[in-house]
């Protein structure tokens, strides 16, 4: 055995992992893995119960974390990955669920399904890695498309305006609203383990970038041109006000906390009223579900 010996580092998120079905599917230069890894390690730095976490998923590139992560999970249909998640924790309010999907996924044909957990405050957690594109799909416009940036369905430029989601979080309802960069992993760590200990619905929006059907079509470079341009053009605005942080082609990308605050939770509501109803006959939902 000679001094130059390799040694084997195990990357500590690995146990987190399904290596069995890597190599994954996502692009070279794709934030989503970036965030995969934050958000385990989030979950190994925050102590979380490992056995009480499932991850929910639309379809899309993102709705592929589901499959990936050694969790339960469950990859569910277009749009349809915060109802799923509402159940399960309607079914077992003991679960931390998170939902882990793409902008197209939760704010075109989810969106409804978005603001009316946001505004029953749903004890979910709820993570948007946006590309401002549909990536699996064929690079079509997004609800997130900027304005004047090309898509397939747009080759002369988008003319919809965006959603300013943080904006749109709070507005419908979120008690706990950020958005970092996959640029920001330090940060974004540190955010997704807020998210977890947050009581109530909470919503964490990633910048992430789609180096084959976004940043080609725009003239934007590879993923790591994205990763600069987020380094030079990311302000950090803790607490700024939500209509304030919308985005534009090639504009500025304000980041940071936005909100956090408490209110009573869907379940807080629903044991109040029920307290009220049925009185002694009351029991907790946590008695009745199976364990």
């Amino acid at each position: 055995m000679s001094a130059t010996t390799d040694v084997l580092v195990e990357n500590p998120v690995e146990q987190l992992l399904r290596t069995e079905r890597m190599p994954h599917i996502w692009c070279p230069g794709c934030g989503i893995g970036t965030s995969v890894n934050c958000f385990a390690r989030a979950l190994l730095e925050s102590n979380t119960d490992l056995d009480k976490v499932a991850i929910v998923s639309g379809i899309g590139c993102s709705g592929r974390v589901a499959g990936y992560l050694k969790l339960d999970s469950f990859h569910t249909t277009h749009g349809r990955a915060i109802p799923f998640a509402t159940g399960l924790k309607l079914a077992n309010p003991k679960l931390t669920v998170v939902v882990y999907s793409g902008d197209g996924d939760l704010f075109a044909i989810g969106g409804n399904h978005f603001i009316h957990a946001a505004r029953r405050n749903v004890d979910i957690k709820v993570i948007c890695i946006n590309n401002f594109i549909y990536g699996m799909t064929g690079g079509q416009v997004a609800p997130t498309t900027p304005l004047e940036a090309r898509a397939s369905t747009a080759p002369y430029g988008c003319y919809e305006p965006p959603f300013n989601l943080p904006f749109l979080a709070e507005a419908a309802g979120a008690t706990y609203v950020a958005r970092w960069t996959t640029y920001h992993v330090v940060q974004l760590t540190k955010a997704f383990k807020e998210l977890l200990a947050h009581r109530g619905f909470g919503f964490i929006e990633v910048i992430a970038p789609c180096p084959t059907l976004y940043q080609r079509r725009n003239r934007l470079g590879d993923g790591l041109d994205a990763m600069k341009y987020y380094k030079e053009h990311s302000k950090i605005r803790h607490g700024a006000p939500t209509s304030e942080v919308g985005l534009g082609f090639q504009s500025e990308i304000i980041v940071g906390k936005f909100v956090q605050k408490q209110r009573p939770t869907y379940f807080d509501m629903e044991e109040q009223v029920l307290r009220q109803r049925l009185g002694e006959r009351y029991r907790p939902l946590e008695e009745l579900v199976c364990q």
